[in-house]
């Protein structure tokens, strides 16, 4: 590997990690959040609300702005979003306004999706340039970025540290990440040869795309993959202080935990996708996630509860970057059959908070996470669409170097 590419590679890291980062420091926080604004469970879904909608409209512009511009500028914007909407999240808890909260989750939902498919399609083109399976490492820089930002926020948490200027430090510490990282980032990936080429192109395959029934059997389980992972992201800390009476700081504790064993399935899930193939694999993680669910549901002991977030965090890890994995290699433009999974899977983080959170204060959130369940048995079924691992890495491994570049015309590069 040479050094451009290494240092891309590194860069990819903290582009991943900056956002794992800033949702969990917030995430740990909000049962404070929560008495600082006064809000119902209930209320408390509205505003993660701002979150979903913010993501939605990033995911449904993402894959025409890459097309249009490339993915550095699109992966630049998309992080100085979420960097800035961490700092407005800050501003709302001190101010007690549940509106100005809203605002900040809405920028950093619009960052993290609009940069969602940029980061994945650079992240792919990697891949090819190594010959090695990137985007589970990728994403488990993600999940270890949540891992300290949880653990930051327990300690904060623990003495009382005020939310706003936790946040605030975050967001000082992210944007050097930002600044160190971008710089070594390429231009022109994923960039079409021209804004006319792109509209019409994009048009075309698009209807080919949307009739692709293995793609949307795969959009399917990254809808139920990303709803185990966002119902834990946004609920879990209220889930084990509501539905399990823990205090603050040990309800933030778990989630540290499901955040840790998130990175342990991403770091380590290469090794067992290249030894049992993508579908076991998948199979398995939804059977593990579905496990963790129901013991957290069912079991009345806050011991077997939090233990049982460990089996899980290993489930919903691997779900989102296998099939987005899958996608990008299930036929011709990667870029716009990424766009559609991720766009399917972003629907969980729109319809999941404001619904869990509905559902949560009619019923208590330990019943509104049946419905997270069911859906995610249901990937258990889904998963042999999600096939083979891609068809491109023996070829690498068998020193076929010119394949990686003449497969980079496919992708109007």
């Amino acid at each position: 590997m040479d050094l451009a590419t290494r240092r891309r590679r590194t860069a990819l890291f903290l582009f991943f990690l900056v956002p794992g980062l800033s949702i969990s420091s917030w995430v740990t926080r909000t049962p404070d959040i929560r008495d600082q604004l006064g809000a119902s469970t209930a209320q408390m879904g509205l505003v993660l609300f701002g979150l979903s909608v913010g993501s939605m409209l990033g995911i449904l512009s993402s894959g025409a702005l890459v097309a249009r511009f490339g993915t550095r500028p699109v992966m630049g914007v998309g992080t100085v979003l979420v960097i800035l909407g961490l700092a407005v999240i800050g501003c709302g808890s001190l101010l007690s306004s549940a509106p100005t909260v809203a605002a900040g989750l809405l920028l950093s939902g619009a960052g993290m999706g609009g940069s969602e498919v940029a980061v994945n399609i650079d992240g792919a083109e990697v891949e090819q340039l190594t010959g090695r399976a990137v985007l589970p490492t990728l994403h488990g820089f993600f999940s270890l970025g949540t891992v300290v930002g949880a653990l930051v926020g327990i300690l904060c948490t623990a003495v009382e540290f005020p939310v706003m200027w936790q946040l605030t430090a975050v967001a000082v510490v992210a944007a050097g990440m930002f600044v160190y990282a971008f710089r070594s980032i390429p231009s022109a990936v994923g960039m079409t040869k021209g804004a006319g080429a792109a509209g019409s192109g994009t048009a075309q395959a698009r209807p080919a795309v949307w009739k692709d029934r293995r793609l949307l059997l795969i959009g399917g389980i990254i809808l139920a993959m990303a709803l185990a992972e966002g119902a834990a992201n946004d609920w879990l800390p209220l889930l084990m202080v509501d539905g399990h009476g823990v205090d603050p700081a040990l309800g933030s504790a778990v989630y540290a935990g499901f955040a840790a064993a998130m990175s342990i399935g991403r770091f380590c899930g290469g090794f067992f996708i290249d030894r049992f193939g993508r579908a076991p694999v998948v199979r398995a993680s939804a059977v593990s996630a579905a496990i963790g669910l129901t013991l957290v549901i069912f079991a009345d002991s806050p011991v077997l509860a939090g233990a049982a977030v460990l089996f899980w965090g290993l489930g919903a890890s691997l779900g989102f970057p296998v099939a987005l994995s899958a996608a990008g290699d299930s036929g011709p433009d990667s870029a716009a059959r990424v766009s559609l999974v991720a766009m399917i899977g972003y629907i969980a983080f729109l319809v999941g908070p404001p619904g869990l959170g509905f559902l949560g204060d009619h019923y208590g959130l330990r019943s509104a996470m049946i419905v997270v369940l069911a859906i995610v048995v249901v990937a258990i079924f889904l998963a042999p669409a999600i096939g083979a691992r891609r068809p491109a890495e023996p070829d690498v491994h068998t020193a076929k170097l010119p394949a990686p570049d003449a497969q980079q015309p496919a992708r109007g590069e």
